[in-house]
């Protein structure tokens, strides 16, 4: 299994709406795929799933069948994880559901990563708690690449969450704040790698769990939402445009940032502002490459939804080539 992280401490980019077209998208090339929505909002899940369908994974009264579930014996100190609980998407796609509960787990997290270093074995469960349950869910629906999507913050849920990541996306917005996102991001992945090593050298030994190697390997990076015309960024954001791949080499992978080429092999792609056609997908309740003249996707729609497929099918083989050779590397 293949573990992919999208992740960016600046918010308000679209993440979420890219890992839920890449996930479908991955299936749609033939790929099993398992999205893990691990960030305390749940709104990967409120795209995949009808409101009905949240209400009986989420009741008032009663436990809820989503990842705070199969955390809850961790979190009440009752036990170790439980099996992960997984949504049938597709043949191909399955998701484990978020919770907005999730938000409770960050505290203990907070408290069992230094504890780690003291040999504490229920620190260690609590730590690759996600790990272990996103292999589970992986191996229970056999997918063979698990697509994390976590919240824009440098909080304990997200360092457990990226230390079961193969591979670190980021997607960002040609702007100021995305950059200096980028700023924070190269060091904290460092950090929570370099952390992550030493706590494995104090792995008890009596410990029977799976770890997670904790690589976090920076993939590259995607642009969303600029717009376009004549089929090129519009000068205000192509600035922008241009500072990313420096900071992105010179923070992320602590490279210099001379000799660039073109186009930069760590820019994975560029997503268009798709605007009208994100409700109506929203609506129709599936991605906009997928929509039909009945949803609405009429005339210049059509179009756009036809460029919006070619788009995301482009990249999404860029992110599969990508960590195939850095697998193979």
């Amino acid at each position: 299994m293949k573990t992919i992280a999208f992740f960016n401490n600046k918010g308000g980019v679209g993440k979420t709406t890219l890992v839920y077209h890449v996930a479908w998208m991955m299936a749609e090339l033939g790929h099993r795929v398992l999205a893990a929505d691990l960030d305390p909002q749940a709104n990967l899940s409120s795209m995949f799933l009808k409101e009905e369908t949240l209400e009986t994974l989420w009741p008032e009264d009663g436990p809820h069948s989503s990842v705070l579930a199969s955390v809850l014996p961790i979190l009440e100190g009752i036990g170790d994880v439980g099996p992960a609980l997984t949504q049938k998407v597709t043949e191909n796609l399955h998701l484990i559901p978020g919770d907005l509960g999730l938000s409770r787990f960050e505290d203990k997290l907070s408290d069992s990563w230094p504890r780690c270093l003291d040999r504490d074995s229920a620190a260690f469960r609590a730590v690759t708690a996600f790990y272990r349950i996103v292999k589970d869910g992986a191996d229970a629906v056999g997918a063979e690449i698990a697509l994390l999507d976590v919240g824009p913050n440098l909080g304990a849920i997200n360092r457990s969450a990226l230390i079961a990541a193969d591979h670190v996306i980021s997607p960002l917005a040609p702007d100021l704040y995305s950059l200096q996102g980028l700023k924070n991001l190269g060091p904290t992945l460092q950090s929570w790698r370099q952390g992550w090593m030493q706590r494995l050298d104090q792995k008890p030994e009596n410990l029977d769990i799976i770890l997670p190697f904790g690589r976090m390997n920076p993939a590259g990076y995607i642009v969303m939402q600029h717009v376009e015309r004549k089929n090129r960024p519009v000068k205000a954001f192509q600035n922008w445009v241009r500072k990313i791949p420096k900071t992105y080499r010179k923070f992320v992978l602590d490279q210099p940032d001379g000799n660039i080429p073109e186009p930069d092999p760590y820019c994975l792609g560029m997503v268009r502002n798709y605007q009208s056609l994100v409700p109506m997908a929203q609506d129709a309740r599936k991605p906009i490459f997928f929509l039909k003249s009945a949803d609405g996707a009429i005339g210049a729609h059509a179009q756009s939804v036809t460029k919006c497929f070619s788009d995301f099918n482009r990249m999404t083989k860029a992110i599969l080539e990508t960590i195939s050779l850095e697998n193979d590397g």
